[in-house]
């Protein structure tokens, strides 16, 4: 019992140094949405592990916000579907269940084919060549990552390139829609044993996809993510399941 008390307190100090860079991002205004980007963010590159307890006095100090700021923040979270509020317990990172994955990768599936449908033919204005610049450096990122065996850092890449195609549309709505999806994707990918066996394969993929967007196909493009997202669901839904079988 004492080697957990001892774990926990290591993984609560190691919870708010992270954070307690983050309190410059919250600027003079600071309110509970502000917050809950900050903690989504940190949710979606694996810094807070599916079934965590988030402590208010920890993160409160860390982020510097009243208890009550942080507390709608963790409710608007909870709306999201990323956290949950157990009663006499506390609020943890939530478990994501294998029908909550099949869900995502239908609500993915709609989304990112639609984001890329939306292109059409060239010539693409300005913001269109951004937006399939930052999915460019998305890629380069996850080839880089993959190259130095940073496998989380792949993961991560994985997200932001994903959050990219999804940035196509230019509609900041899609984006905060997704922005919850992505994080909530990340939690089942932060429990399992191998990262690198649900990412490297798909770094070809995910290059021969920004290739289709800057040749103007977006029909091929279009084409080329269905099949991915498809097989991306059939491979970690499988895994997925095995794992929660065996807790």
């Amino acid at each position: 019992m004492a080697g957990g008390t001892a774990k926990n307190d290591q993984w609560r100090l190691a919870e708010v140094s992270g954070l307690e860079r983050d309190r410059a991002l919250l600027g003079r205004a600071s309110t509970a949405e502000r917050v809950a980007d900050i903690l989504r963010d940190r949710i979606a590159e694996g810094y807070f592990p599916p079934g965590a307890r988030l402590s208010e006095e920890s993160i409160g100090g860390a982020l510097g916000v009243s208890r009550n700021t942080l507390r709608e923040a963790f409710r608007l979270l909870t709306h999201e579907r990323l956290l949950v509020h157990e009663l006499n317990r506390g609020v943890f990172v939530r478990v994501v269940t294998v029908e909550d994955l099949d869900d995502i990768y239908r609500v993915r599936t709609l989304v990112e084919c639609a984001a890329v449908r939306s292109l059409g033919k060239e010539p693409h204005d300005a913001r269109v060549r951004a937006a399939v610049a930052a999915v460019e450096a998305a890629v380069q990122a996850g080839e880089a990552a993959s190259g130095a065996r940073a496998w989380q850092d792949l993961s991560t890449a994985n997200i932001r390139f994903h959050q990219g195609i999804v940035a196509l549309a230019g509609s900041p709505r899609t984006d905060e829609l997704m922005r919850g999806v992505l994080a909530e994707l990340r939690l089942v990918f932060h429990v399992m044993a191998d990262p690198r066996r649900f990412h490297a394969p798909y770094l070809t993929r995910n290059r021969q996809i920004v290739e289709a967007l800057q040749a103007g196909d977006a029909a091929e493009a279009e084409r080329l993510l269905q099949s991915y997202l498809e097989d991306s669901r059939a491979q970690l839904s499988g895994a997925y399941a095995q794992h929660i079988a065996e807790e």
